[in-house]
């Protein structure tokens, strides 16, 4: 790795050497829809709804069943909560319909799934069975821009790839969690606390800030 690679993996591990996913769940069920739910929402306000939602639909075969409105009523704090709602149900009926009411555990079939997007299957098949991804939420794709990893138009396809390639494999799981933890306790989207910051050398916004 480069020297500016070494530092982002040194910094990030001696500063948020544990953290994971934020999300609570129990079964992959549960894990593939608080992520769904998860989008253009942080993980508290997800945890924060999930108990009731899965004690009242624990499985794919009650939340196939379940009304539109129930589950709209349980997760109403959340953004874009009427497509979520439409899309857990909907991907539930698919899980029950043609996987025996289980979540595939491949890559190509969990994107065909109502409302599972490559990020989410990425987080998804990361935490249920390790399998390794540089998955890009909106924390990964500041920091990356920020750092110069990724040009500011790039979607998060591209942003993925490219923090793929300057990275071993083994590494990219826990390096997708500590970038989250980076983004969100000091390289905000406003007033990132640069002070705390070891990175700033390779920082593309405190350049432009100083």
């Amino acid at each position: 790795m480069t020297n500016k690679n070494q530092d982002f993996v040194s910094f990030l591990g001696e500063t948020f050497p544990d953290a994971r996913c934020s999300l609570n769940f129990n079964n992959p069920f549960e894990c593939l829809v608080s992520v769904l739910l998860s989008a253009q929402t942080n993980d508290n306000a997800v945890n924060k709804v999930t108990p009731t939602l899965f004690s009242r639909f624990p499985s794919p075969k009650e939340m196939a069943s379940a009304e539109i409105f129930e589950v709209e009523e349980i997760i109403k704090t959340l953004g874009l909560y009427h497509n979520k709602a439409k899309n857990v149900i909907a991907l539930s009926k698919e899980l029950v319909a043609n996987h025996n009411g289980e979540v595939p555990l491949d890559f190509e079939v969990l994107v065909k799934l109502p409302g599972v997007g490559i990020k989410t299957a990425n987080v998804f098949l990361a935490e249920t069975v390790a399998r390794p991804a540089f998955a890009v939420d909106t924390h990964v794709a500041r920091v990356s821009k920020r750092l110069g990893y990724a040009k500011d138009g790039d979607e998060p396809v591209a942003i993925e790839k490219k923090m793929e390639k300057q990275f071993p494999k083994d590494i990219w799981i826990a390096l997708h969690h500590r970038t989250i933890a980076f983004g969100r306790a000091i390289c905000h989207a406003q007033n990132p606390e640069c002070e705390k910051c070891g990175l700033t050398s390779y920082c593309r916004y405190y350049k432009k800030k100083r």
